[in-house]
């Protein structure tokens, strides 16, 4: 008797955990966010994960509207001048300063109202980002606007726009929408120091520059111009130049700067437009 009395125990609790299970994957399955757009079927819906959902919209943003699961309704449509989209059935919609989850919550209780549609599952998806970007100019290999469909840091960025160019300084001057401007080697945002790599924000211009030149002339091995680098000394500055030849002293170092000769000693700076002329010894 309690041998049969504990099996149908079992097989209770067995049958409970599977009901349970099964009501908490549905669950689960129900709460998982669209990747890639904005689905709203209550103003409580998931506005899901993706770098866009983030997105504020702005002007000459390009957006795609359906309803899920219908045919009946859709639309293509470019944000205008004064921050609306122009959408079939219920006409001007606004959008500007609004995130994809918002622009669909604002279709659905439009459609809603109107009488439309009972309920609908709005989803609006990103097809066009043109109102917010980053200029990127000077000596990188393909300058231009990035557009900023999420945060990006400088080397993101960077990356992007297929790095500097030979030739170019190994440095970035960064100027924010805001005036402030920032000079950053362009070595730190590789170190892997977050703090050394800045996050950008729309209407910051990114400026790559030529690098300035320094010209080593007498006993060295390679004389010529060259490219100057941030804080580089006569002693750098000579190896650029092959390094001395075999009848050259480097306590016989003289640059000519702003027209005048001095010494140059070897851990001394070397600046833009120098030239550097190494001595021989005399014997």
């Amino acid at each position: 008797m309690k041998m049969a009395m504990l099996a149908k125990l079992n097989s209770f609790f067995f049958a409970l955990a599977v009901v349970v299970g099964l009501s908490y994957g549905a669950s689960a399955s129900a709460q998982v966010p669209t990747a890639g757009s904005a689905i709203q079927n209550s103003p409580q819906a998931s506005d899901g994960s993706s770098g866009e959902a983030g997105y504020v919209l702005g002007r000459d943003d390009v957006i795609e509207v359906t309803l899920v699961g219908r045919s009946d309704f859709s639309g293509r449509a470019r944000v205008q001048a004064d921050g609306t989209i122009q959408l079939p059935l219920i006409g001007k919609v606004l959008a500007a300063e609004k995130t994809t989850a918002d622009v669909a919550d604002s279709i659905r209780t439009s459609l809603t109202k109107g009488g439309f549609f009972s309920d609908p599952i709005v989803s609006v998806e990103i097809v066009a980002y043109a109102s917010r970007y980053v200029t990127v100019l000077g000596a990188v290999g393909s300058p231009g606007l990035v557009p900023m469909n999420r945060p990006y840091r400088i080397s993101e960025i960077l990356a992007r726009v297929g790095s500097v160019r030979e030739g170019a300084a190994d440095y970035l001057i960064v100027r924010t929408e805001k005036g402030e401007e920032k000079r950053l080697p362009i070595k730190d945002l590789a170190t892997g120091d977050l703090t050394a790599d800045p996050y950008v924000g729309p209407g910051d211009k990114i400026y790559a520059p030529l690098a300035e030149q320094f010209f080593i002339y007498g006993a060295v091995q390679n004389p010529g111009a060259y490219p100057l680098l941030t804080d580089m000394t006569a002693r750098q500055a000579l190896a650029r130049g092959g390094g001395l030849n075999e009848s050259g002293s480097d306590k016989k170092v003289e640059v000519t700067r702003a027209g005048k000769k001095v010494k140059l000693k070897l851990d001394d700076k070397v600046l833009p437009g120098d030239v550097l002329v190494v001595g021989e010894r005399l014997f």
